[in-house]
């Protein structure tokens, strides 16, 4: 079956196990699974199946539910906050070579990182409703299959999800002027100006993944992260700060000794800073390292 092999139905499918598990890494090992059991079937079952995409996205589903199922347990056991794996712009990388796994995914609303946020918090079932049918347009026919439900039960699912995303604030759009001037004023530690860019409610949240050094908890309040954030720049000459895109809006990376460290994400509303995502931990800023010419 040459389709099983084309290069759309792949990167269709990493898109969907990216938007349900906020990994790279992840979506790239569920793909590959998906794969390994297409061809592990014997010819004459393969040959019975008159849609090798379809049967991939069930699988794809099914494997990413799982995954889900095991991320409670899996997030009681991580050092500090977790957050989304954030995704570079390829353009905007150094060096060129091979196309990254992530370059395969498109950067849209449903990867912005305060959409992914939302959907960390949803149950398994919700998530793989709300991004089959609401993202990519699968009917409830085909969910139900991947769900094990109910076509009824998985449209209760997805209102139930949508229902989250519409009580969560709708983000404004990320400015980038914004995040220039909370670059510049981060770079000369100017606290003063950190504050007046910063809502007096902003909540900055840092994933580390404990291999790295950082807040385990949230920090709130705009003075409280104007201060965080120029004590990092005080305890870490040499940082290199840029603007990058991150997930498809704009952000910042600090770079240190030409290897990317941290990359932020942001929420602005009007010309204030409402929440910042500070992803540290080195195994999800893999996609971030330069490629090989």
């Amino acid at each position: 079956m040459g389709t099983v092999e084309d290069s759309a139905e792949r990167r269709q499918l990493l898109n969907m196990a990216y938007r349900l598990l906020g990994s790279v890494t992840e979506a790239e090992d569920v793909v590959q699974e998906a794969y390994t059991r297409w061809y592990g079937l014997p010819d004459g079952r393969r040959a019975e199946i008159l849609s090798p995409g379809a049967w991939l996205t069930r699988v794809t589903g099914r494997i990413c539910l799982d995954l889900l199922g095991s991320a409670r347990a899996r997030r009681e056991r991580y050092v500090g906050a977790w957050l989304p794996e954030p995704l570079p712009d390829r353009a905007e990388r150094d060096g060129a070579g091979e196309a990254d796994p992530a370059d395969l995914i498109v950067r849209d609303e449903s990867v912005a990182m305060a959409f992914l946020v939302v959907l960390e918090s949803m149950t398994p079932a919700e998530r793989v409703a709300f991004v089959l049918h609401d993202v990519f347009r699968y009917p409830f026919a085909e969910i139900a299959e991947v769900l094990g439900r109910t076509p009824a039960a998985c449209k209760q699912l997805a209102a139930s999800a949508r229902r989250r995303v519409s009580a969560a604030r709708a983000p404004a759009p990320v400015r980038a002027d914004v995040v220039r001037r909370v670059k510049e004023a981060w770079e000369t530690k100017d606290i003063a100006a950190l504050v007046g860019l910063l809502d007096p409610a902003a909540v900055m949240t840092a994933d580390g993944g404990g291999m790295v050094g950082t807040v385990l908890r949230p920090v709130e309040g705009g003075p409280r992260i104007a201060r965080y954030m120029a004590a990092i720049a005080d305890r870490a000459p040499g940082l290199e700060l840029l603007e990058r895109s991150v997930n498809g809006l704009p952000g910042l990376v600090a770079r240190r000794d030409g290897a990317v460290v941290t990359v932020a994400a942001f929420e602005i509303d009007g010309d204030r800073v409402t929440r910042i995502w500070v992803v540290r931990n080195p195994e999800k800023l893999r996609p971030w390292a330069p490629q090989p010419s």
